[in-house]
């Protein structure tokens, strides 16, 4: 599912409210949780999952195109641990 096909479907459950708003609610929902992580923070959302960074020590790459040996710098990348109930029912 992609972004828009989710505002579609919380369109189609909540005919209450026009596109525009759940597109802002959806928007507001990502900024949210991209700030927390860009904090070094955690999202912790009940019966679905956590996510949080995880850091990457800088290393040596290799270009696949030339083969050529790259330096790759340290990073943070994003985390996530699906919880107890989103494993339970996907492993039904």
């Amino acid at each position: 599912m992609i972004r828009s096909e989710l505002v579609q479907k919380l369109c189609e459950d909540h005919p209450d409210l026009t596109a525009r708003e759940i597109e802002r609610v959806v928007s507001s929902f990502f900024d949210s949780v991209t700030g927390q992580l860009q904090k070094a923070g955690r999202v912790e959302l009940r019966g679905f999952g956590a996510f949080s960074t995880r850091e990457r020590d800088s290393r040596k790459g290799r270009n696949p195109r030339t083969g050529e040996s790259v330096d790759v710098e340290a990073k943070r990348v994003p985390y996530f641990k699906p919880g107890k109930e989103m494993r339970e029912r996907l492993n039904v």
